[in-house]
């Protein structure tokens, strides 16, 4: 699995939930008492509560489950962005289902959108994880997030 990369001009938002490799993954958690996929990573399963869990790269690719449009500046916090009302620029959501590793149910995860006109988002349409601009710290250096795209040249 490769390491969360932090470098002088770009930090990741948790270096916990995802990889910056070449391409990036998001990193979950498989029980190996029932095989239950969770994301982000978890100590123990939903499904049986064992905690004899195991991290896993989740596949890059899924499909749109459900979405919308995130028309309003989140409050803040939690949300940790820098926009204001003025520079806010609507966003899509949606809910990502993604194949199991390992021949399980997969996992479906809730994530930022590249796309944010509703007339092109079509739920059971192809996705892939890529990554994108968030924010940036204090220092002035850019903060990456993960979002899925819609896969190019898919129907």
């Amino acid at each position: 699995m490769t390491a969360p990369e932090t470098t002088a001009a770009r930090h990741v938002v948790d270096d916990n939930l995802f990889t910056v490799g070449d391409p990036p993954q998001l990193i979950g958690s498989r029980c190996t008492v029932c095989g239950v996929e969770t994301f982000p990573r978890s100590k123990s399963c939903s499904r049986c509560t064992s905690e004899q869990m195991v991290d896993v790269l989740l596949p890059r690719e899924g499909t749109l489950w459900s979405w919308t449009i995130q028309g309003f500046l989140p409050k803040n916090p939690p949300y940790a962005g820098k926009e204001t009302p003025l520079t806010f620029v609507p966003y899509g959501v949606g809910y990502v289902q993604l194949a199991g590793t390992d021949g399980g149910d997969g996992v479906i995860v809730e994530s930022r959108l590249t796309e944010n006109d509703a007339a092109k988002l079509t739920i059971g349409m192809a996705l892939e994880l890529t990554l994108i601009p968030f924010t940036t710290d204090d220092a002035g250096h850019e903060v990456v997030t993960f979002a899925f795209a819609p896969v190019r040249g898919a129907s």
